[in-house]
């Protein structure tokens, strides 16, 4: 039978809603200055400007399409994989698990923005000199540091200890 570990699962909501909220606020912080002056476009340092952008695709902009057919078809492609992150994340132990909760905390937070927004406010805009790379959020970061850090444990860690 299935045993619930208490502990665990309440240290991984915890983390789940620390990520979701973090890219949340950040996100409302955004949008509210964008309300207020009708754009965002914050200079930030001569790397880093806030930007705000409407993302309709997936991570980083990518398959963008203004076909609700696709949008919809996309959006529920993203609820099946974060349904098997779930199932991975009930399955993992140590390395594995912080990462995927990375994972999952800010999947939750960009699906929460389709769902609601019809589009994910991306705004941080990372650049050098006249390269700008793509534009992201918050969710981005914890998404792109979870699968780095799940490359690098199965390339790199013993899979007993993982």
């Amino acid at each position: 039978m299935f045993k619930v570990n208490f502990k665990k699962t309440l240290s991984n909501v915890v983390i789940i809603l620390l990520i979701f909220f973090t890219d949340r606020f950040s996100k409302i912080y955004i949008l509210q200055i964008a309300e207020l002056e009708n754009k965002v476009d914050i200079y930030l340092s001569p790397f880093l400007n806030f930007y705000l952008i409407w993302n309709k695709g997936v991570a980083f902009g990518l398959f963008s399409f203004n076909d609700e057919v696709i949008y919809n078809f996309i959006t529920l492609i993203i609820i099946i994989i974060i349904m098997v992150i779930l199932f991975m994340l009930i399955k993992s132990t140590g390395f594995q698990r912080y990462s995927l909760l990375m994972v999952f905390g800010g999947s939750l937070g960009n699906l929460y923005d389709r769902i609601n927004f019809l589009g994910v406010p991306d705004f941080i805009d990372f650049h050098v000199g006249s390269f700008h790379w793509f534009i992201f959020n918050v969710a981005d970061i914890f998404i792109t540091i979870g699968v780095i850090c799940l490359i690098y444990a199965e390339i790199f860690l013993n899979k007993e200890t993982i």
